[in-house]
Order: C-alpha cells, then sequence, then structure tokens
C-alpha cells in the first residue's frame, strides 16, 4: 500500500510537468484575409479560372502577389488590386504631376505628345508638338533613344506635388524658352482639343479622347452638344492614347454616335466563366444621351495604345454604321473587369481597403464578335505624327482621315514605327471595368 501512494504521489507531478502549454491564437492579418478572399474570389469569378496555376496561399503575405501567382499569364496581362484611394483617384481621373507626356519622333527629338490643361504648362502656351530639349539641364534625346527608365524617372522626380522642375522647349517657330514647372494635383481633362473642320462634304467633328473616367461624362455631353449645334455630318474620334477605363462611359460615347431611337438596339454583350455566366451573362442597349449625332459612319484614330474601353466602342458601333479605323491596329483586350471590394461587407461610412480587378468577361458586338486578342486592324495606315498638334489638319493620322472622308486616297506607309512614349506613373486607367460589385463568395 504504502508503495502504490509513493508511485501515485511520484506520477502526479510528472504529469503536470508533461502538460501542454495551449498554442497561441494567431489572428491572420488584414492582408493575409483579403489574400485569402481574393483565392476564393478567383476559383469562382475568374473568366480562366481552369487555368489557374496551383499555388499554396500561406506562401504569400498578401493580394498582390498571390494575384500575380494566379494570372492565367498567356493570355492575362491585365488583373489587378487596388486600394481603395487609388480606384477612386483613377476612376475620378485625380492626377498628380506635370501632366505632359513626351515620345521621341522619327528624328529622335523628344516631343511632347499631349499635355493636360490643367498643367501649369498649357497656360504658357506649350502644347503637343514642341520639342523638349532638357529637364534640370540634362539633354533628353538620349535617355528616351536609350530606353532608360531610370534615368528618365530619376531626372522627372516622384509623383509628388511640389516637385520642381524646368523644362527648355524649342517651340514650332524654332525659338528657345525656358519654363518652369511644379508638379500639383489636378483633374485631368479627358476630351482636348475639339474642332469642327469645313471640309469638302460638310462640317465633320473631331475630338482627342484621353480616358474613359467620371469627367468624361459632362466632357463628351458639352463637346456633342457643340457638334450637334453645328450640323456636323461626319465625326473623327481620337483614341490613339486611349487606354481603356468605365464600361459605361464606353456606352455614352457609343450611344452619342447613334440615333436617339437606337436605345432599343443591342450595344454589348458580357460573357463570364460557366459558373457565374448563368447569372450574370447580360446585354445592354444604346443609352438614352443628350446630343446624338445619329450619323451613318465614324472614323476613328487609333494606335496600339488604343484598348479596352476604347475597343468596346469601335466593336459595338460596327453592326450598325460605316466605322472605319486610321492609324495602327490596336492593342487587342477584349476582355473587362468586375470590381470586388475588401472587405466584402463594410458599415455605414466605411470604406473598403481593397478593390480586386480581376478579368471576369469577354465583351462581345450585337453580332457576337469579339475576342481580337491580337489587336482589330487599322483600315487605312497612318503614323502617329507627335510633331503636330492634336486637330490641326496637317498632322499624318488626321490627315488620312480627312482624306478618306473626302474621297481622296491618302498614301500609306509601308511600316510604323512604335513610339516610346513615356508618361508620369500609372495613374489612368488601363483596362475596362465596372464599378464594385457582390461576389459569390461566401
Amino acid at each position: 500500500m504504502k508503495k502504490t501512494v509513493l508511485i501515485i504521489a511520484l506520477l502526479i507531478p510528472l504529469l503536470f510537468s508533461c502538460k501542454k502549454e495551449p498554442e497561441p491564437i494567431i489572428t491572420p492579418t488584414t492582408e493575409e484575409k483579403a489574400r485569402d478572399y481574393l483565392y476564393d474570389l478567383m476559383k469562382a469569378v475568374y473568366l480562366w479560372y481552369r487555368y489557374i496555376p496551383t499555388v499554396k496561399v500561406s506562401d504569400y503575405e498578401g493580394p498582390y502577389d498571390l494575384l500575380e501567382a494566379m494570372r492565367y499569364k498567356p493570355l492575362d496581362r491585365w488583373s489587378f488590386v487596388m486600394t481603395w484611394d487609388e480606384y477612386l483617384n483613377m476612376k475620378t481621373g485625380a492626377f498628380v504631376g506635370h501632366g505632359i507626356r513626351m515620345g521621341l519622333d522619327d528624328d529622335d527629338n523628344v516631343r511632347v505628345v499631349s499635355l493636360y490643361t490643367g498643367s501649369d504648362l498649357w497656360p504658357l502656351g506649350v502644347r503637343r508638338g514642341w520639342i523638349v530639349k532638357s529637364v534640370n539641364g540634362t539633354l533628353l534625346a538620349p535617355i528616351f533613344i536609350s530606353g532608360d527608365n531610370a534615368a528618365y524617372n530619376a531626372i522627372m522626380g516622384s509623383s509628388t506635388a511640389g516637385v520642381t522642375n524646368t523644362f527648355v522647349f524649342i517651340k514650332p517657330d524654332g525659338t528657345e524658352v525656358t519654363y518652369s514647372s511644379t508638379k500639383a494635383s489636378f483633374t485631368i481633362n479627358t476630351v482636348t482639343s475639339p474642332t469642327i473642320l469645313d471640309l469638302s462634304g460638310g462640317k465633320t467633328g473631331y475630338f482627342a479622347f484621353d480616358s474613359f473616367i467620371e469627367p468624361s461624362e459632362q466632357e463628351l455631353n458639352t463637346t456633342f452638344a457643340d457638334f450637334k449645334a453645328n450640323n456636323i455630318t461626319d465625326l473623327i474620334i481620337d483614341l490613339r492614347y486611349n487606354t481603356g477605363g468605365m464600361m459605361v462611359i464606353a456606352e455614352q460615347l457609343a450611344s452619342l454616335v447613334m440615333n436617339p431611337a437606337d436605345t432599343t438596339k443591342e450595344c454589348y454583350g458580357l460573357e463570364y466563366n460557366d459558373i457565374v455566366g448563368p447569372y450574370w451573362n447580360t446585354t445592354a442597349n444604346f443609352i438614352r444621351t443628350e446630343s446624338p449625332l445619329g450619323l451613318d459612319r465614324v472614323v476613328f484614330i487609333t494606335s496600339r495604345s488604343s484598348a479596352s474601353a476604347s475597343e468596346v466602342v469601335i466593336n459595338s458601333l460596327k453592326p450598325y454604321i460605316s466605322v472605319t479605323l486610321v492609324g495602327d491596329t490596336t492593342y487587342g483586350k477584349p476582355t473587362g473587369m468586375d470590381g470586388f471590394g475588401y472587405p466584402e461587407e463594410i458599415a455605414e461610412g466605411e470604406t473598403y481597403d481593397y478593390v480586386f480587378f480581376p478579368v471576369t468577361f469577354e465583351y462581345v458586338n450585337s453580332q457576337g464578335e469579339g475576342r481580337f486578342y491580337d489587336g482589330i486592324p487599322a483600315d487605312i495606315r497612318a503614323a502617329d505624327d507627335i510633331t503636330h498638334d492634336f486637330g490641326d489638319p496637317e498632322e499624318a493620322c488626321l490627315a488620312a482621315a480627312i482624306a478618306f472622308l473626302e474621297g481622296t486616297k491618302a498614301e500609306q506607309p509601308a511600316s510604323i514605327r512604335s513610339r516610346r512614349i513615356h508618361g508620369e506613373g500609372d495613374q489612368l486607367p488601363k483596362d475596362l471595368f465596372r464599378d464594385p460589385r457582390q461576389s459569390p463568395v461566401r
């Protein structure tokens, strides 16, 4: 008996000493929870969900690197993740910088490719076609010729309000001027150089269109109201640098070209994957607009940068009116994205942490035409002439468009040089997207 009691006495401290400490509770970070949500989302709504590479989710710190790992790279160059603030800035046209794009001409001069009216260089008279000799004393041509992006970014500085750079420009008359410009925050204009051309066949409207974003709605309404008041009979829309934006603005622009009664006709269709497609596949008609022109033909100026929402407008109009492309083949993005906010459920007054934009649909016109991953070819080839301003009838693409409308034949180049164009950061839409919607993930 004494032996038994002794054994029990010895076992009790042993048992207590071997008791395991409770496992610590690890709370996932916001990035990890967003990552996990994105993984489930991609499996449900991604257009190419069948071809997602096998990934171990825990190997990735957050949604950015997970999305990169899950993309179907043979086709998908577009899916992206944004913070909520970045998304709002993109769709509302909030911009920080000088508002200038520059590129090399055929003689290796660096020229202004475009300039926003909100830039402090605009009231000084700087326009597309001016030569940019130097910035802060450094010649730009050697940097552009070598393609040295790091050197370019170092000279221009960060996209931060208050950064000042000194430009030396050569004006079209050959005189040299020096201007200092300070980067600032402003809302970009998307319509540039609206012009009415008096051609042999009548009045023709022209404008360059930069991006499909919220401010575009009123800018387009104002431009088309002026065209309608002046009884234009033809229209040239310059989309050569328009990389995309909001589907609703693409629908508006296409509808402005059509007749007011055409709201019963199908503008486009969206085709999703076979999981959500039975619930989400949809078609949309042309919409009622303030100043529809009711034209029977339209000319678009395009380049390899004309993408996404630009291609939606072109493709949507083709079944109904004569559509002619002048310039170069478009980019080739017959797909688009729905936005999905995370966290999925937020209280009133709260905002999302992230917005996910995986490719979710292909768009087609009323004839089922789409899937132009190699781009929409130009009917009349013309070089992007950055030595002339937008709306100048001597500019090569506009001259070719005018020649077509007047029934003459413009000489087409044997080849078109792809220009290296530098902008300021990645602040504008490069895709076709729809506002955040509720996902089927639960």
